[in-house]
């Protein structure tokens, strides 16, 4: 049995879980999520705990059981918590300024980039003196946070012999060494 499909996910106050047509809706402080759920899992809630069973040990419906599980999981802390995505501009000249849900980035090219943001994420761009400047993300959907977040770094990923780019706070960029001088 998988293991991460067994194990029961806890509901939180002021988080209602409704289940309904194969569709599981996840409402709480932060907001909405919607899931379209497999026909053959199955879900039960009871006393606040939500679990999911499947029908057989086919391939298929092991697969399907975790990920289910994760993506319920995801969106009940999302709506609850929400998360947080930090990402740092590493590189001489690179700004990033933020003006409602439009992001603004200067990353060495002719022209600065602007992205127009969902309305679901919150953002807002540091700049600091003698620090490298932060792009903070925040918002109760998983997914689109991390797809939002790939797109911006896909703008410039780091390189590895400087270590230049939009990257992850705390993110470790393998370095290279550089041409060796003839001697």
């Amino acid at each position: 049995m998988s293991r991460i499909g067994k194990s029961p996910i806890h509901i939180p106050a002021g988080v209602s879980v409704t289940y309904k047509d194969d569709l599981v809706t996840v409402k709480g402080s932060k907001g909405e999520l919607t899931q379209q759920i497999d026909p053959d899992i199955k879900i039960e809630i009871k006393d606040g705990v939500l679990s999911l069973t499947r029908p057989s040990d086919e391939k298929n419906h092991r697969s399907l059981h975790g990920l289910y599980r994760s993506l319920i999981n995801n969106m009940i802390i999302g709506v609850s918590e929400g998360f947080v995505k930090k990402m740092e501009l590493v590189g001489v000249g690179f700004r990033a300024t933020s003006n409602g849900q439009i992001l603004e980035l200067s990353l060495g090219y002719s022209h600065a980039i602007q992205m127009q943001l969902p309305k679901e994420i919150k953002v807002e761009a540091v700049t600091d003196r003698k620090s490298n400047p932060i792009i903070t993300l925040e918002s109760y959907d998983k997914q689109l946070l991390g797809q939002v977040c790939a797109k911006i770094r896909s703008l410039r990923k780091p390189e590895p012999y400087k270590g230049k780019g939009v990257r992850f706070i705390g993110e470790e960029v393998r370095r290279k060494a550089g041409k060796s001088a003839k001697v």
